[in-house]
């Protein structure tokens, strides 16, 4: 499968694929939250696109255009190319300066990076019918409020994930009660067990324990019995976009 990145103009926007490191998870003193392999997989299902400029938000709290005002570092006439306040009421509107292109069935899942915080401001999320639309989407985050946002170049501004529209259609949930499966309640109650033992130990600061830290059952992809799970993944290897 193809996601075709039609650039609009010679001079667009870098994309790459999803990186997994985040500021705030490097800030914990063990990096904590890298221990969390669903977590850093997230973050690196996708491609990023990143600014090409700094770009500093300021919103007055008002519900016009005018009331969210933006500047750069660089040249201000290149502002417009990039970001506007085209819904106005304190959203920023960026463009991706891509037309994007996907088989028939498929879709582009459009967010902010995974688990990627910024105060002030929150990303808008859209599904788009990339398979057959002929104009570029825009991506959109609203200030939380007045105040002022920095984006700086080579933040990621977007997050991309092809999304297969008549999959999901074709899916039924259903509610079971844990004890209909003998083999998935014998899993989860050894997991179970397991769990509680090391925290107990944890709590009684067991020498052995404290010097683990951390059980790596779901990291190794194996259950608290060893059996191995054939499908575990533990890393991203999403290609770039090449130039043709």
């Amino acid at each position: 499968m193809e996601l075709e990145c039609y650039k609009i103009y010679d001079v667009a926007p870098e994309i790459r694929p999803g990186v997994s490191q985040r500021d705030w998870m490097d800030a914990f003193p063990d990096r904590h939250p890298y221990r969390c392999l669903p977590l850093t997989m997230a973050n690196s299902t996708g491609w990023e696109i990143l600014c090409p400029m700094d770009i500093k938000i300021i919103w007055d709290g008002g519900e016009h255009d005018y009331s969210l005002k933006l500047f750069t570092t660089g040249d201000p006439a290149a502002i417009p190319s990039f970001a506007d306040s085209h819904f106005r009421r304190g959203i920023v509107t960026f463009h991706t300066g891509h037309l994007f292109r996907t088989p028939p069935g498929w879709g582009v899942w459009t967010s902010g990076p995974p688990n990627y915080f910024k105060d002030g401001i929150q990303p808008l999320t859209g599904l788009v019918e990339t398979d057959w639309l002929p104009f570029p989407f825009t991506m959109n985050w609203q200030m939380t409020r007045p105040g002022e946002v920095v984006f700086k170049k080579g933040e990621p501004f977007c997050f991309v994930m092809p999304f297969e529209h008549g999959k999901t259609e074709q899916i039924q949930p259903e509610r079971k009660l844990l004890a209909s499966n003998p083999e998935l309640r014998d899993d989860y109650l050894a997991w179970n067990k397991s769990r509680s033992g090391f925290l107990e130990k944890l709590n009684a600061r067991d020498q052995d324990t404290v010097k683990a830290g951390w059980q790596r059952h779901y990291m190794r992809g194996e259950k608290v019995t060893g059996d191995k799970a054939d499908a575990h993944q533990t890393k991203r290897r999403l290609k770039p976009p090449k130039d043709v």
